[in-house]
């Protein structure tokens, strides 16, 4: 695909949502969507591997990249602010269906569209994800109180007293914020989007993200109402799951495979395959995940594939 795009603007109550348009504007586009705390710019490395005759549209979620942060006392659900947020670019652009590629909260969002619009959903890729967060009851409900309490602490930072640093630093804070999920080189690409310059303190630069979406521990699904939406998607589906990604990290690793197996029996077709590499492994290795993408979006009507839960590709 040719290294161009159009910045977009989408108008929202709050402000705007911003977006990559890729490729061939007179055709619908694929959405992409990115994950928690990153932006659209995670698949800068990925898209320039994809057929140069598809559309795609990538967009910043509210508070993430060049889009506008909510309002100031609103808290961010971030699965459920995405749920909504994908249903108005739908609207925007007057489209009846739709195909949808996720990485982590972009992979879950695609997931609860496919569930609430079954009728509407194409194709859906998510990638190193299957569904929303599902946390254990008693860690959900430890975790109420400072999740309320810190929310109510950031939201009372003024822009002016937001940390600024110089460029190297603000490569070297997010490369260790990923612990080892992104390379430096990724890093940087993120930051084409995740951080702005001082006007008034040249050589100086500050994130562009809410800070509010540092507490987003409320409003997640249990495990039973993310099965009745699994039992729901109708869709073309491929999962892509990364060796390294958030397998390592799951509190509750049986869910994915309790997931995938409803999706295997609900889903028109079914693939999944596990990649050797990181939870940014579209990102930091493109070249392993874009033959598998590129080949789902492409075929008019995807055959089953990835039978074995252990399908795995180097």
């Amino acid at each position: 695909m040719a290294s161009s795009y159009k910045e977009i603007e989408i108008p929202v109550p709050w402000g705007n949502i911003h977006g990559k348009w890729w490729g061939p504007r007179e055709k619908q586009p694929f959405l992409f969507l990115h994950g928690w705390q990153d932006n659209s710019g995670t698949f800068d490395a990925l898209i320039p591997l994809l057929p140069n005759d598809i559309s795609i549209l990538c967009i910043d979620f509210p508070g993430h990249g060049l889009s506008s942060h909510f309002p100031k006392g609103q808290f961010y659900y971030i699965f459920w602010d995405g749920l909504l947020t994908t249903r108005r670019i739908v609207k925007f652009f007057g489209w009846t269906k739709v195909s949808i590629v996720g990485h982590s909260l972009g992979g879950a969002v695609g997931f609860m569209y496919a569930a609430s619009y079954p009728d509407e959903v194409e194709k859906l890729v998510s990638l190193d994800i299957v569904c929303p967060r599902v946390s254990k009851p008693l860690t959900l409900v430890n975790a109420l109180g400072k999740c309320v309490d810190s929310f109510l602490k950031y939201e009372t930072l003024s822009p002016n007293k937001q940390p600024m640093y110089e460029y190297d630093e603000m490569v070297d804070i997010a490369h260790n914020g990923y612990k080892g999920s992104v390379t430096k080189e990724s890093v940087e690409i993120l930051l084409n989007r995740g951080m702005r310059a001082i006007d008034d303190s040249p050589g100086k630069f500050a994130f562009c993200r809410d800070v509010r979406l540092k507490v987003s521990g409320l409003g997640m699904p249990s495990l039973d109402i993310v099965l009745e939406m699994a039992d729901k998607l109708k869709c073309h589906y491929l999962n892509i799951r990364a060796t390294e990604g958030l397998c390592k990290t799951m509190e509750s690793p049986e869910v994915y495979p309790a997931v995938l197996a409803r999706l295997k029996k609900t889903c028109r077709s079914f693939g999944y395959y596990v990649v050797e590499g990181k939870h940014h492994v579209h990102l930091n290795e493109p070249e392993k995940v874009a033959p598998l993408i590129a080949e789902f979006l492409t075929i008019p009507e995807p055959v089953s594939g990835g039978e074995s839960f252990e399908t795995l590709v180097s």
